[in-house]
């Protein structure tokens, strides 16, 4: 496979990985990489990015809204108030990756989470957007890092706060989902510029 940009079925050059499949391309184009702030939308990818570790994106990207109507939309306050019965539940729905650590750890999160101020998980998260005229465009897979001092920084800080399952890969797979860094190769067509 080719690391550095390929064409899609219009033509048009992405990065290799958004072209496997229709999920993938319009992810890629629509979502990865673009900045998400709020909250609820922040919690939601780091829980997703969370039940990613040790599988596929794909299989995270398919059952995205069985995620969402299992976790209540990513309602922070509304997770937070989740209790054992839930708990069960969520080990019990086919809809959703069922491991018990991560479920416990997106519900430790949340209640954690339900103590901050209105704005804080996105204030202290886009605090470790590293200045892009310091990051050159990756010109092929081979030049996208799968962590960074600033996601290792990101990782401590989330983990000092109380947070878990979010170790400094975790950390930066949120940070190139989520807008903080654009990974997009340097020819790719979602590329910001």
């Amino acid at each position: 496979m080719s690391t550095g940009a390929v064409a899609g079925p219009d033509g048009r050059l992405r990065c290799p990985w958004g072209l496997s499949t229709e999920d993938y391309i319009a992810y890629h184009d629509e979502e990865w990489g673009r900045p998400v702030h709020g909250d609820d939308a922040l919690f939601e990818r780091l829980c997703l990015e969370a039940f990613q570790s040790g599988l596929s994106w794909i299989t995270i990207l398919r059952r995205r809204e069985g995620f969402r109507a299992a976790f209540a939309g990513f309602s922070i306050p509304a997770v937070a108030r989740f209790t054992e019965a839930d708990a069960a539940r969520l080990l019990a729905d086919e809809g959703i990756i069922r491991n018990r650590a991560k479920i416990e750890a997106t519900l430790a999160n949340a209640r954690v989470l339900a103590g901050w101020q209105a704005g804080e998980l996105d204030t202290l998260i886009w605090s470790f957007a590293p200045d892009r005229a310091n990051r050159p465009a990756p010109k092929t897979l081979a030049d996208v890092p799968a962590v960074t001092d600033a996601s290792t920084a990101l990782s401590k800080a989330l983990k000092k706060r109380g947070l878990r399952f979010i170790g400094p890969t975790t950390a930066y797979a949120l940070m190139q989902a989520c807008g903080l860094v654009d990974d997009h190769l340097a020819d790719c067509v979602a590329r910001r510029g």
